[in-house]
């Protein structure tokens, strides 16, 4: 898949797949982002307000699982899937006190396995679903909630390169 190339892509209609690159270029430039960190690294908080760069992985795929439900599946999330998802959807207070103690490796696998679903539903689904409105109370349809899925892992990609750029000295990889 090219890098560097908005454009259709084979194994899905001409609009996802050009969101399935946007995706994937997301996701390629988040990796690299995160590329050697420890689990110490990836727990440390920059201050008390802080997300740690781990949060913001494990915030990734829960964003990513929470549309998964939302657009494949009929209906919103369920409360249950909703509590499991909620330190990483909302970080802050609750996600400092759950989400550490993980290696780089268990977040990578948690984003890949999401991603391969996100991709493996996305192949099975046409351009007028993309567009169709979704089932909510503000007017919103399957585009827009993955465009979200990309923008909200690039802003945070963002952060996770602040964040590591002022890792204390010497924890640096």
């Amino acid at each position: 898949m090219p890098l560097l190339r908005i454009e259709p892509l084979a194994g899905y209609t001409p609009t996802i797949g050009r969101l399935v690159g946007m995706l994937t270029y997301s996701r390629q430039t988040l990796v690299a982002a995160v590329d050697g960190l420890t689990t110490a690294q990836l727990d440390h908080l920059h201050d008390p307000q802080a997300n740690s760069i781990g949060a913001l992985l494990a915030h990734a795929a829960a964003v990513e699982q929470w549309y998964q439900r939302f657009t494949f599946e009929p209906g919103s999330p369920n409360e249950l899937e909703n509590g499991v998802l909620m330190p990483a959807l909302e970080l802050g207070d609750l996600g400092r006190a759950v989400i550490k103690g993980r290696d780089l490796a268990s977040y990578l696998d948690d984003l890949q396995t999401t991603r391969a679903r996100t991709l493996a539903e996305l192949a099975r689904r046409d351009d007028a679903w993309l567009e169709a409105p979704l089932p909510t109370s503000v007017a919103m349809n399957a585009h827009w909630a993955w465009f979200h899925v990309a923008e909200d892992e690039t802003n945070h990609r963002g952060q996770i390169r602040w964040l590591r750029g002022r890792l204390p000295l010497g924890s640096a990889p």
